[in-house]
Protein backbone atom coordinates (compact mmCIF):
# COMPACT_ATOMS: atom_id res chain seq x y z
CA UNK A 1 0.00 0.00 0.00
CA UNK A 2 1.25 3.31 -0.74
CA UNK A 3 1.54 5.97 2.08
CA UNK A 4 0.72 9.51 1.72
CA UNK A 5 2.78 11.36 4.28
CA UNK A 6 2.64 14.74 2.42
CA UNK A 7 4.79 17.37 3.38
CA UNK A 8 4.96 20.81 1.46
CA UNK A 9 5.76 19.84 -2.67
CA UNK A 10 9.22 21.48 -3.73
CA UNK A 11 8.75 23.84 -6.72
CA UNK A 12 11.96 23.94 -9.57
CA UNK A 13 11.58 27.01 -12.04
CA UNK A 14 12.79 25.52 -14.75
CA UNK A 15 14.04 28.71 -17.04
CA UNK A 16 16.54 26.31 -19.10
CA UNK A 17 17.29 28.63 -22.27
CA UNK A 18 14.28 30.38 -22.14
CA UNK A 19 17.43 33.61 -21.03
CA UNK A 20 17.73 33.31 -24.65
CA UNK A 21 21.77 33.58 -23.98
CA UNK A 22 21.35 36.94 -22.12
CA UNK A 23 23.25 36.80 -18.73
CA UNK A 24 20.66 39.33 -17.05
CA UNK A 25 17.45 38.15 -18.38
CA UNK A 26 18.83 34.61 -16.24
CA UNK A 27 19.42 36.70 -13.34
CA UNK A 28 15.57 38.17 -13.38
CA UNK A 29 14.33 34.84 -14.00
CA UNK A 30 16.00 33.89 -11.31
CA UNK A 31 14.52 36.85 -8.98
CA UNK A 32 10.91 36.49 -10.54
CA UNK A 33 11.16 32.64 -9.99
CA UNK A 34 12.02 33.78 -5.95
CA UNK A 35 8.84 36.61 -5.72
CA UNK A 36 6.55 33.75 -7.34
CA UNK A 37 7.94 31.80 -3.94
CA UNK A 38 9.29 28.43 -6.29
CA UNK A 39 12.05 26.59 -4.38
CA UNK A 40 14.37 26.50 -6.60
CA UNK A 41 15.42 28.16 -10.48
CA UNK A 42 17.10 25.24 -12.96
CA UNK A 43 19.02 26.18 -15.56
CA UNK A 44 20.67 23.75 -18.89
CA UNK A 45 24.25 22.96 -19.64
CA UNK A 46 24.97 21.53 -22.64
CA UNK A 47 28.73 20.55 -24.92
CA UNK A 48 27.39 20.89 -27.91
CA UNK A 49 30.44 19.87 -29.76
CA UNK A 50 30.54 16.53 -27.53
CA UNK A 51 26.68 16.41 -27.45
CA UNK A 52 25.66 16.83 -31.51
CA UNK A 53 27.29 14.62 -34.34
CA UNK A 54 29.48 16.73 -37.20
CA UNK A 55 26.02 16.53 -39.67
CA UNK A 56 23.90 17.77 -36.36
CA UNK A 57 26.06 20.61 -35.57
CA UNK A 58 25.68 21.78 -39.15
CA UNK A 59 22.45 21.14 -39.79
CA UNK A 60 19.91 24.41 -39.32
CA UNK A 61 17.85 24.61 -36.63
CA UNK A 62 14.21 22.43 -37.76
CA UNK A 63 12.07 25.78 -36.55
CA UNK A 64 14.11 28.63 -38.19
CA UNK A 65 11.91 31.15 -36.38
CA UNK A 66 13.20 30.06 -33.41
CA UNK A 67 17.25 30.01 -34.25
CA UNK A 68 19.66 31.74 -32.65
CA UNK A 69 22.32 30.70 -34.80
CA UNK A 70 23.01 30.07 -39.04
CA UNK A 71 23.21 25.97 -37.82
CA UNK A 72 22.07 24.09 -34.70
CA UNK A 73 25.18 23.92 -33.18
CA UNK A 74 25.46 27.75 -33.68
CA UNK A 75 21.89 28.18 -32.20
CA UNK A 76 23.20 25.81 -28.93
CA UNK A 77 26.10 27.28 -28.47
CA UNK A 78 25.01 30.93 -28.75
CA UNK A 79 22.22 29.70 -25.93
CA UNK A 80 25.24 28.36 -23.80
CA UNK A 81 26.38 30.13 -20.29
CA UNK A 82 29.64 29.48 -19.56
CA UNK A 83 30.91 27.35 -15.95
CA UNK A 84 31.88 30.74 -14.88
CA UNK A 85 28.83 32.20 -15.48
CA UNK A 86 26.97 29.25 -14.21
CA UNK A 87 29.14 29.91 -10.93
CA UNK A 88 27.55 33.51 -10.86
CA UNK A 89 24.15 32.35 -11.69
CA UNK A 90 24.28 30.37 -8.23
CA UNK A 91 25.69 32.71 -5.83
CA UNK A 92 22.81 35.26 -7.18
CA UNK A 93 20.39 33.00 -6.51
CA UNK A 94 21.43 31.65 -2.99
CA UNK A 95 22.17 35.05 -2.22
CA UNK A 96 18.07 36.33 -2.61
CA UNK A 97 17.04 33.08 -1.19
CA UNK A 98 16.44 30.40 -3.49
CA UNK A 99 17.97 27.27 -4.58
CA UNK A 100 20.21 26.71 -8.10
CA UNK A 101 20.29 23.62 -9.89
CA UNK A 102 21.32 22.57 -13.55
CA UNK A 103 20.17 19.67 -16.09
CA UNK A 104 23.43 18.20 -17.59
CA UNK A 105 23.14 16.39 -21.09
CA UNK A 106 26.76 15.11 -21.35
CA UNK A 107 29.76 14.11 -19.39
CA UNK A 108 31.51 17.63 -19.97
CA UNK A 109 28.51 19.61 -18.56
CA UNK A 110 28.08 17.16 -16.01
CA UNK A 111 31.43 17.54 -14.55
CA UNK A 112 31.78 21.07 -14.70
CA UNK A 113 28.53 21.59 -12.73
CA UNK A 114 29.57 19.12 -10.39
CA UNK A 115 32.22 21.49 -9.49
CA UNK A 116 29.87 23.85 -8.50
CA UNK A 117 27.68 21.22 -5.94
CA UNK A 118 24.50 22.68 -6.36
CA UNK A 119 21.90 20.94 -4.37
CA UNK A 120 20.74 18.48 -6.88
CA UNK A 121 21.65 17.65 -10.29
CA UNK A 122 19.43 16.74 -13.15
CA UNK A 123 19.51 14.42 -15.91
CA UNK A 124 16.57 15.28 -18.68
CA UNK A 125 14.86 12.46 -20.38
CA UNK A 126 17.13 12.68 -23.45
CA UNK A 127 19.94 11.70 -21.08
CA UNK A 128 19.11 9.15 -18.88
CA UNK A 129 20.48 6.38 -20.75
CA UNK A 130 24.12 7.92 -20.95
CA UNK A 131 25.39 5.54 -18.32
CA UNK A 132 28.76 7.37 -18.60
CA UNK A 133 27.05 10.27 -17.17
CA UNK A 134 25.51 8.77 -14.81
CA UNK A 135 28.52 6.79 -13.69
CA UNK A 136 30.21 10.12 -13.25
CA UNK A 137 27.49 11.88 -11.43
CA UNK A 138 27.01 8.64 -9.24
CA UNK A 139 30.57 8.24 -8.55
CA UNK A 140 31.69 12.08 -8.43
CA UNK A 141 28.91 14.17 -6.80
CA UNK A 142 27.80 14.24 -3.49
CA UNK A 143 24.39 16.09 -3.88
CA UNK A 144 20.76 14.24 -4.77
CA UNK A 145 20.36 13.06 -8.08
CA UNK A 146 16.83 13.87 -10.24
CA UNK A 147 15.97 12.13 -13.23
CA UNK A 148 12.96 12.34 -16.05
CA UNK A 149 11.71 9.63 -17.56
CA UNK A 150 10.04 10.51 -20.35
CA UNK A 151 10.67 8.84 -23.94
CA UNK A 152 11.82 6.18 -21.66
CA UNK A 153 10.79 2.20 -21.41
CA UNK A 154 10.30 0.50 -18.55
CA UNK A 155 13.31 -1.68 -19.21
CA UNK A 156 15.49 1.37 -19.26
CA UNK A 157 13.75 2.89 -16.65
CA UNK A 158 14.35 -0.34 -14.21
CA UNK A 159 18.28 -0.30 -15.54
CA UNK A 160 18.56 3.31 -14.32
CA UNK A 161 17.80 2.83 -10.75
CA UNK A 162 19.38 -0.47 -10.26
CA UNK A 163 22.54 1.61 -11.74
CA UNK A 164 22.40 3.84 -8.50
CA UNK A 165 21.04 0.69 -6.29
CA UNK A 166 24.13 -1.32 -7.23
CA UNK A 167 26.13 1.43 -5.27
CA UNK A 168 23.71 1.43 -2.80
CA UNK A 169 22.77 5.38 -3.72
CA UNK A 170 19.37 5.31 -5.21
CA UNK A 171 16.75 5.51 -1.85
CA UNK A 172 18.95 8.27 -0.67
CA UNK A 173 19.65 10.28 -3.66
CA UNK A 174 17.41 8.89 -6.78
CA UNK A 175 14.62 11.09 -7.54
CA UNK A 176 12.65 9.85 -10.44
CA UNK A 177 9.91 12.01 -12.53
CA UNK A 178 6.94 11.22 -14.39
CA UNK A 179 7.41 13.12 -17.83
CA UNK A 180 6.04 13.25 -21.04
CA UNK A 181 8.52 14.68 -23.65
CA UNK A 182 6.37 17.13 -26.34
CA UNK A 183 6.03 20.50 -25.88
CA UNK A 184 3.57 21.45 -25.12
CA UNK A 185 1.56 18.54 -24.19
CA UNK A 186 -2.24 17.32 -24.54
CA UNK A 187 -4.01 16.47 -21.78
CA UNK A 188 -4.68 13.11 -22.56
CA UNK A 189 -0.64 12.08 -22.85
CA UNK A 190 0.45 13.70 -19.66
CA UNK A 191 -0.93 10.16 -18.04
CA UNK A 192 -0.98 11.10 -15.04
CA UNK A 193 -1.64 7.47 -12.90
CA UNK A 194 2.34 7.06 -13.83
CA UNK A 195 3.17 8.91 -11.08
CA UNK A 196 1.40 5.95 -8.89
CA UNK A 197 2.86 3.38 -10.78
CA UNK A 198 6.76 4.74 -10.93
CA UNK A 199 5.54 5.22 -6.28
CA UNK A 200 4.00 1.09 -6.42
CA UNK A 201 6.96 -0.16 -8.11
CA UNK A 202 10.04 1.88 -6.30
CA UNK A 203 8.92 3.45 -3.34
CA UNK A 204 11.23 2.40 -0.81
CA UNK A 205 13.81 1.51 -3.59
CA UNK A 206 14.33 5.48 -4.50
CA UNK A 207 14.05 8.57 -2.29
CA UNK A 208 10.91 10.70 -3.95
CA UNK A 209 9.16 10.33 -7.18
CA UNK A 210 8.49 14.13 -8.89
CA UNK A 211 6.85 15.37 -11.61
CA UNK A 212 7.87 17.14 -14.77
CA UNK A 213 5.17 19.06 -16.56
CA UNK A 214 5.35 20.95 -20.30
CA UNK A 215 1.26 20.89 -20.31
CA UNK A 216 -1.16 24.06 -20.52
CA UNK A 217 -2.30 25.91 -17.21
CA UNK A 218 -1.91 24.89 -13.49
CA UNK A 219 -4.54 22.06 -12.39
CA UNK A 220 -2.74 19.33 -13.68
CA UNK A 221 0.46 19.93 -11.07
CA UNK A 222 -1.79 20.10 -8.05
CA UNK A 223 -3.45 16.73 -9.15
CA UNK A 224 0.37 14.98 -9.42
CA UNK A 225 1.21 16.42 -5.79
CA UNK A 226 -2.20 14.96 -4.55
CA UNK A 227 -1.06 11.65 -6.18
CA UNK A 228 2.52 11.90 -4.43
CA UNK A 229 4.75 13.82 -6.59
CA UNK A 230 6.59 15.70 -4.04
CA UNK A 231 8.50 17.46 -7.16
CA UNK A 232 7.00 19.86 -9.28
CA UNK A 233 8.95 21.23 -12.14
CA UNK A 234 7.88 23.57 -14.87
CA UNK A 235 9.19 25.82 -17.33
CA UNK A 236 9.69 29.32 -16.53
CA UNK A 237 9.43 32.33 -18.60
CA UNK A 238 8.90 36.04 -18.47
CA UNK A 239 7.01 36.48 -21.54
CA UNK A 240 5.38 32.90 -23.72
CA UNK A 241 5.88 34.85 -26.90
CA UNK A 242 9.77 35.53 -26.46
CA UNK A 243 11.83 33.84 -29.01
CA UNK A 244 12.35 29.82 -28.28
CA UNK A 245 10.52 26.48 -28.46
CA UNK A 246 10.41 26.12 -24.49
CA UNK A 247 8.42 29.35 -24.36
CA UNK A 248 5.08 28.03 -25.50
CA UNK A 249 4.89 25.42 -22.30
CA UNK A 250 5.98 27.63 -20.38
CA UNK A 251 4.15 29.40 -17.74
CA UNK A 252 4.51 33.04 -17.33
CA UNK A 253 4.59 34.82 -13.43
CA UNK A 254 0.91 34.86 -12.81
CA UNK A 255 1.11 30.76 -13.64
CA UNK A 256 3.59 30.24 -11.40
CA UNK A 257 2.62 32.32 -8.52
CA UNK A 258 -0.98 30.52 -8.50
CA UNK A 259 0.48 27.29 -9.61
CA UNK A 260 2.80 27.78 -6.06
CA UNK A 261 -0.26 29.62 -4.44
CA UNK A 262 -2.43 26.11 -5.12
CA UNK A 263 0.14 23.80 -4.01
CA UNK A 264 0.44 25.26 -0.44
CA UNK A 265 -3.55 25.53 0.04
CA UNK A 266 -3.15 21.82 -1.30
CA UNK A 267 -0.73 21.01 1.42
CA UNK A 268 -2.58 22.35 4.25
CA UNK A 269 -5.68 20.65 3.44
CA UNK A 270 -4.09 16.93 2.84
CA UNK A 271 -5.01 15.77 6.19
CA UNK A 272 -7.97 14.11 8.53
CA UNK A 273 -9.93 16.16 11.02
CA UNK A 274 -8.40 16.37 14.29
CA UNK A 275 -11.44 16.08 16.27
CA UNK A 276 -14.78 14.58 14.79
CA UNK A 277 -16.17 18.37 15.20
CA UNK A 278 -13.72 20.73 14.55
CA UNK A 279 -13.75 24.06 15.97
CA UNK A 280 -15.34 26.07 13.18
CA UNK A 281 -18.19 24.07 13.16
CA UNK A 282 -19.14 24.34 16.82
CA UNK A 283 -20.88 27.93 16.23
CA UNK A 284 -22.59 26.39 13.07
CA UNK A 285 -23.63 22.85 14.48
CA UNK A 286 -25.49 24.58 17.95
CA UNK A 287 -27.32 27.00 14.51
CA UNK A 288 -27.74 24.63 11.93
CA UNK A 289 -27.76 21.12 12.79
CA UNK A 290 -31.29 19.02 12.56
CA UNK A 291 -32.65 18.43 15.70
CA UNK A 292 -36.05 16.63 15.76
CA UNK A 293 -38.60 18.42 18.23
CA UNK A 294 -40.50 16.49 21.17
Amino acid sequence: MLSNNYKRARVISEIGCNHMGQFEIARELIQLSKECKADYAKFQKRNSRELLTEEQYNAPHPIPYNAYGTTYGAHREYLEFSQEQHADLKKYAETIGIGYSTSVWDVTSAREITELQPDFIKVPSACNNNFEMLELLRDSYQGDIHISMGMTTQEEEESVVQFFEATGQAADRLVIYSCTSGYPVRFSDICLLEINRLRERYEGRVKEVGFSGHHLGIAVDVAAYTLGARWIERHFTKDRTWKGTDHAASLEVPGLQKLIRDLHHTYDALHCKPTEILEVEIVQREKLKYRKVV
